[in-house]
């Protein structure tokens, strides 16, 4: 068994204890009872989210390599009009640390930087960019667009969306 198989044994074993404190999980407000992942995303706020995520996902967690895929597999299944408010979204917060959209078109090879015709691939290579380079602002822009992270399948995500759904288990007991 590798170390990645051990570690996701691990995890899914600890959550299957309903021990979650082996992972840094954000506090949520478990009075709240979700239905499922997406009445997760609508109820829960930017920051809970944007604890939860923040701890959890970034680079020492999840190598670049790894994520790469797991994100252009996402960004692929999403919807147009979601696909170009990330990209907004990415762009806007790259922009206010001194990075303008036509300077990460050439240096990403994206085939533009008009959010309205980027394609899935070029949302990717942004979303990877920001999760390597500045990952506040990929933790921020998933906060505010949850959605992608159902679409995410690597071991520690599905371990961050476990802690979630322990949660909503636990919301269920009381």
């Amino acid at each position: 068994m590798t170390s990645s198989e051990q570690y996701k044994h691990q995890i899914m074993d600890d959550l299957a204890k309903g021990n979650v404190e082996s992972l840094q999980d954000a506090p949520t407000d478990i009075n709240k009872d979700y239905q499922n992942f997406d009445d997760f995303a609508q109820r829960s706020t930017t920051e809970e989210r944007r604890q939860l995520f923040g701890k959890n996902l970034h680079p020492d967690s999840i190598p670049l390599a790894q994520m790469e895929p797991e994100l252009q597999k996402a960004i692929a299944q999403i919807q147009p009009k979601e696909r170009e408010h990330v990209a907004s979204e990415f762009f806007k917060r790259l922009k206010e640390r001194g990075l303008d959209d036509r300077h990460l078109e050439q240096q990403l090879s994206l085939s533009t930087h008009n959010t309205h015709k980027m394609t899935p691939d070029d949302v990717s290579k942004l979303a990877a960019f920001a999760y390597h380079s500045h990952p506040d602002v990929f933790r921020d822009v998933l906060a505010e667009q949850p959605g992608i992270m159902k679409f995410v399948s690597h071991p520690v995500v599905a371990a961050v969306l476990g802690v979630v759904a322990a949660k909503w288990l636990s919301g269920h007991k009381h």
